[in-house]
């Protein structure tokens, strides 16, 4: 059987289709965005073409759309209607989650991609709306740490 969470949602409002979901639903689902969001970064971190923001700071922006759309669904329900299963899951996801946000900002290859878009920022031709997601995703990725070297990098 397919997971409800992994398949395309054929209502007219893409809203989840809740009758469909179970609780044992969310962790292989969690697992295969997981690995799926992972799999996207590295591949715009390695990515061969130069740095644009179509490869770089778009494609960055969607890498984890499956899993943020497994877990808007897991964190309605959970935060909605708690029961012990749901909050041994939050605990579980929640160190995987931070792991795979540090995993991001300390991936040298993706930061030196962007830091060549900040230091071009000038002579992109970027709207209004893409400067600032360039700023705001530069400074996530700087005040995680993504600067550090040495003993201050390993330590974070």
């Amino acid at each position: 059987m397919t997971n409800p969470l992994l398949s395309d949602w054929a209502d007219p409002f893409q809203m989840p289709p809740f009758d469909a979901i179970s609780d044992d639903d969310f962790e292989p689902a969690f697992e295969a965005a997981l690995t799926d969001a992972r799999s996207r970064v590295d591949a715009i971190a390695s990515d061969p073409a130069p740095a644009d923001f179509a490869n770089t700071i778009e494609a960055l922006e969607q890498a984890d759309a499956q899993l943020g759309r497994v877990l808007s669904v897991f964190y309605a329900l959970a935060g909605a209607d708690a029961n012990p299963q749901r909050e041994a899951l939050m605990r579980e996801f929640s160190p995987k989650l931070a792991a795979y946000s540090s995993e991001i900002t300390m991936n040298a290859a993706l930061f030196a991609r962007i830091e060549v878009l900040w230091s071009q920022r000038e002579t992109l031709e970027l709207t209004e709306e893409q400067a600032r997601v360039l700023m705001l995703t530069r400074r996530g990725f700087v005040r995680s740490g993504a600067q550090l070297t040495g003993a201050a990098r390993d330590r974070m």
